[in-house]
């Protein structure tokens, strides 16, 4: 399974959707996903890829991981992986 079927898996399931339904310039808020739900999704997805996410759940903003939508996730989870295995 590649890199974007697993976190789409992973954010499918936080948002009780259908992989399917998780398109990738949707954005959490679009999925349903509030701030708990995001952070569930962090933690499933650095458990999953055994990676750590610069984010900062009660500074959302101030954090250098973008969450605009499902892709720039992707690409993040993607960096962070590549990073890892440098």
């Amino acid at each position: 399974m590649s890199i974007q079927d697993q976190v789409i898996e992973i954010i499918a399931e936080q948002a009780v959707l259908e992989p399917s339904d998780v398109k990738l310039d949707s954005t959490l808020e679009d999925l349903g996903i509030d701030s708990l739900g995001l952070v569930e999704s962090i933690f499933a997805i650095e458990e999953a890829f055994d990676i750590s996410v610069p984010f900062n759940a009660n500074e959302p903003e101030q954090s250098d991981f973008d969450i605009s939508n499902v892709a720039a996730i992707i690409a993040g989870i993607e960096k962070l992986i590549a990073e890892k295995q440098a």
